[in-house]
């Protein structure tokens, strides 16, 4: 079986092109165990895919500008969110939590990507036997948690 191959091309662009070598047919030997005949053998082909950014730097601009604002102010969680990954309290519910917002993460290096849940939210959770709280992250939407305090 052939190995796949990538090849990226210069990212100081705003596409990308990504080939990709599709895999050679099966010997005849493994189309021998099945029944009928074996497919015709086709030429190695390759694959290729254009992405590119159809958003301007000034919109992506605009939009880490108006996060910064966001981040470092205490939130507290308004919907009611279960969390899993938190070892010392699964099945953790975090409605009515606060905590602090560190990072807007829809935007990374510079280009928008496709977080669905762009808010990264930094908790404290104390534990019964344990003298320091345990600290823990979660992603969040805008419309999951209120801002807290001074406006």
């Amino acid at each position: 079986m052939a190995a796949a191959t990538a090849s990226v091309a210069s990212t100081s662009t705003s596409s990308v092109l990504l080939i990709r070598r599709l895999p050679s047919p099966a010997p005849a030997s493994t189309f021998a165990r099945r029944l009928g005949p074996p497919p015709p053998r086709r030429a190695r082909r390759l694959l290729q895919v254009a992405l590119t950014s159809e958003v301007s730097s000034d919109d992506v601009a605009a939009e880490e500008a108006a996060a910064a604002p966001k981040i470092g102010r205490r939130v507290r969680v308004t919907a009611p969110l279960r969390v899993y990954h938190v070892v010392k309290a699964p099945d953790l519910d975090i409605q009515g939590m606060e905590g602090v917002v560190k990072q807007y993460v829809g935007v990374w290096k510079g280009k928008r990507i496709t977080a669905n849940l762009p808010f990264k939210v930094e908790f404290h959770l104390s534990v019964e036997g344990q003298t320091k709280p345990v600290r823990f992250f979660v992603h969040l939407r805008e419309d999951e948690f209120e801002f807290v305090g001074e406006e």
